[in-house]
């Protein structure tokens, strides 16, 4: 086999240098053989028959074993050896796939490396041979569980696009990344044959089977007859054979062009690793095989091209992306001792929308997730939070959606015009290959174990909705059409935004009468978010700021310096010197913070919560029947519940304690305060007013009004005294303060003095005389 001219002379001309890998290689190599090592390296011939004599083969095994044995992590401090641990852990995870990392590997051998890109086919073969001896060395019994030992590269630097694949990349290793389409069942192919004889009963093999042709036995070594020959079915050894179909991704089609696609075989134990409809990266052999169909039409030598998948891993999945670390966990118990956590994670939600504090909560209890219970196998509770988003237009309510599409595991985002029940749903339809009824799982099936985000919720049909009834409460899909009566998980929470009718939210209408949901569906939402886009001098100013201020920081560097006046870059130098807020977390931690908890915490109930939930319920139970807002129903017991569990895992507790509970109250009375009318608001915020301050952070509202009292004094001694120069702090009352956040139905100060925000500003209280001082910049 002539190999591929491009990859192999460039593959040469680096073999002729063989002192790159002489330098990196001398700690492992006794020094009488070096000579050898150096004929080693000069490749005559093709690689590809190069690789095959037995000296190079015995030469790339020792190389390969040394690695395994020897290698250590630079990285790391402990100075393991590296490949020794990761065999451990494989043995003991059961698996029989070796994963080995091809940057480390060039690293110390680089010619190797490169033969194993360029023929991989007889080289990874020596691997694993190399690879299941070291293994059963180091664990006798194994042997006893798995026969065989996948030697699988990981991290090759060079990625293809479907698109620009060409012969020069025939029978090398590529790595390519797609969409899964369609992918078949899992076949048993043949690996080692064994025949019968049917005139003498002999049996004939084993015959080692490629998957390029058949194998013809020519006559019985016995009697020598020619046949008839049976296949011995229980001495010929199987593997498992499946195919999938990669699709080019979305993002990387040209404009106009349709997307490409390429055939993946998946052999033992890497059949069902991807779903249709994720995106993976395949690292594999590109081979062609040889199809009758394509001869017929194209006229004789045409040959169909597959990916033989060596490794495969998914793009977006956090439980694969994320594999946590050590360090990282490490760094996650810390943070969850920080009595604060749970106001940070809420803060660090979308931090580039301005307030929401309700809906940020409700996102973060939503993203962690209740715990849920099954009862003796019989029946289940789900612990999956939903949320409704409800508001007048422009209050970023799809641009949170959109945040949750990025950050959360396994989003899966709609919009309720897109969205049929179908495919919200399950549909059943034709192969269009086998000719026979398949299943085709919807949004709500694909969120399994994640979360659903449904856009523009009130303009989806009644019929559609309906059919999410049932996935809501029950987190099951229940289908029977031509045939198939089934039932499919659909445990995910849902996150819907809606517009009131005629857009706007009347705030003297019921909440009933302002969005066009039905009860059933309304009630087996969590939480409703309400929110109203009012007209506050002292919010908008604030929030009109914070919008400038993001542009400005994320607009190209060096634009227009030379048209500002001095005082305005003096300005512009304030506000790049402003400092970020140091209790938001960075995203990458958000996620690994939410992954960890979801896969280690597992939150229970006391006893002592539940008095506690009974009474609210009771008491609400009692406004809800003479007021029109949401009608109260059982299901918001459970929604408490639930809201607790999640506020428990937040900050990594075994136990719901008393503030989860009481969080979990203030959110849901929150949520039902948000849809009374406008009059009746204010005499529940007053009957319930001790449970809904619990938490709240007003900080930020209290210190603009304080800095606007510090003003207005500034303001009056300059018009008293004619200049404010002398002056080194000046005093504002605390009762002028409280007045002014009774305005803004704020309480209690007492968090507000005793936090960063205040001090850093340079106030300072003084409790004898009633007054806050603040310092003067000179």
């Amino acid at each position: 086999m002539q190999s591929s001219p491009g990859r192999s002379q460039r593959g040469q001309s680096r073999e002729d240098v063989p002192m790159t890998d002489q330098t990196d290689d001398d700690p492992y190599e006794d020094e009488d053989d070096d000579e050898g090592e150096f004929e080693m390296y000069r490749v005559q011939g093709t690689l590809r028959e190069w690789v095959t004599r037995d000296e190079v083969r015995r030469f790339i095994a020792k190389k390969f074993k040394d690695f395994l044995l020897t290698y250590v992590n630079p990285k790391n401090d402990h100075g393991n050896f590296e490949y020794v641990r990761i065999i451990n852990e494989m043995v003991s995870a059961n698996k029989c796939s070796l994963e080995i990392d091809y940057k480390q590997f060039i690293y110390i051998h680089p010619n190797i490396a490169i033969w194993l890109a360029d023929a991989p086919h007889s080289v990874l073969e020596v691997m694993e041979d190399v690879a299941k001896s070291v293994v059963f060395d180091l664990h006798p019994n194994y042997k006893n569980i798995h026969q065989k030992i996948y030697v699988r590269i990981t991290n090759l630097p060079v990625y293809d696009q479907i698109r620009n694949i060409r012969q020069i990349h025939l029978n090398t290793m590529i790595r390519i990344g797609g969409v899964v389409t369609r992918r078949s069942g899992v076949f048993p192919q043949l690996q080692q044959v064994k025949y019968d004889c049917n005139k003498c009963g002999a049996i004939l093999g084993p015959f080692f089977q490629n998957s390029y042709s058949e194998v013809k036995v020519g006559s019985c070594p016995e009697c020598q007859s020619s046949g008839p020959f049976t296949v011995n079915i229980e001495q010929t050894i199987y593997r498992n054979y499946q195919k999938l179909t990669l699709q080019e991704s979305p993002g990387i089609v040209p404009a106009g062009r349709l997307p490409r696609y390429k055939e993946v075989i998946l052999l033992n134990d890497l059949i069902d690793c991807a779903r249709p409809g994720e995106e993976i990266e395949v690292t594999g052999i590109y081979t062609n095989n040889f199809d009758l169909s394509l001869n017929t039409k194209n006229g004789f030598p045409v040959f169909a091209t597959v990916v033989e998948a060596n490794y495969v891993t998914k793009k977006q999945d956090l439980f694969s992306a994320y594999k946590l670390t050590q360090e990282d966990k490490e760094e996650i118990e810390k943070l969850s001792k920080d009595p604060r956590i749970g106001e940070r994670i809420v803060k660090s939600i979308a931090p580039s929308i301005y307030g929401h504090e309700g809906i940020k909560t409700a996102i973060a209890l939503a993203m962690f997730g209740g715990q849920e219970k099954n009862v003796e196998g019989k029946h289940r509770l789900r612990g999956d939070i939903n949320v409704l988003l409800l508001g007048d237009p422009g209050t970023a309510k799809s641009q949170f959606l959109k945040y949750i599409e990025k950050t959360g595991q396994r989003a899966v985002y709609t919009t309720g015009k897109g969205a049929s029940a179908v495919g919200l749903t399950a549909a059943v339809h034709k192969d269009p290959v086998t000719r026979e009824w398949t299943l085709e799982g919807g949004a709500l099936v694909l969120a399994d174990k994640g979360i659903c985000l449904i856009d523009e919720f009130d303009k989806m049909n009644d019929q559609d909705r309906v059919s999410i009834h049932e996935a809501m409460e029950q987190q099951s899909i229940s289908i029977s059409k031509a045939g198939i009566v089934t039932s499919l998980q659909a445990r995910c929470s849902v996150i819907a935004a809606a517009n009131p009718i005629g857009g706007r939210y009347d705030s003297s209408k019921t909440f009933s009468h302002n969005v066009e949901l039905t009860d059933p569906i309304i009630s087996r939402f969590d939480i409703l978010c309400v929110v109203k886009d009012v007209v506050d001098s002292v919010t908008d100013e604030m929030l009109a700021k914070f919008v400038v201020d993001s542009h400005f920081r994320s607009q190209p560097k060096g634009g227009n310096i030379d048209d500002k006046s001095v005082s305005e870059s003096n300005e512009d130098n304030q506000s790049a010197s402003r400092p970020v807020d140091p209790e938001i977390l960075p995203q990458d931690l958000l996620k690994k913070y939410i992954t960890y908890a979801k896969l280690n915490v597992f939150p229970r109930l006391h006893d002592a919560d539940m008095d506690k939930l009974t009474h609210v319920y009771a008491e609400l139970r009692r406004e809800s029947s003479h007021g029109q807002g949401v009608p109260i129903a059982v299901r918001h017991i459970e929604s408490m519940i639930r809201m607790s569990e999640a506020h428990a895992r937040m900050h990594l507790r075994q136990h719901v304690t008393q503030d989860d509970v009481d969080m979990a109250i203030r959110v849901l009375l929150d949520s039902f305060i948000s849809t009374q009318k406008f009059g009746v608001q204010k005499a529940l915020q007053k009957s319930f007013r001790k449970y809904m301050t619990f938490k709240k952070d007003y900080n930020e509202l209290l210190l603009y009004l304080l800095r606007e009292l510090v003003k207005n004094a500034l303001h009056f001694e300059e018009i008293v005294t004619g200049s404010t120069l002398g002056l080194s702090h000046i005093d504002v009352k605390v009762e002028e303060l409280q007045s002014k956040a009774q305005e803004h139905d704020i309480y209690d100060l007492k968090p507000f003095f005793t936090s960063l925000h205040f001090s850093r500003a340079n106030f300072s209280l003084d409790e004898d005389r009633g007054v806050i001082r603040h310092r003067l910049a000179k």
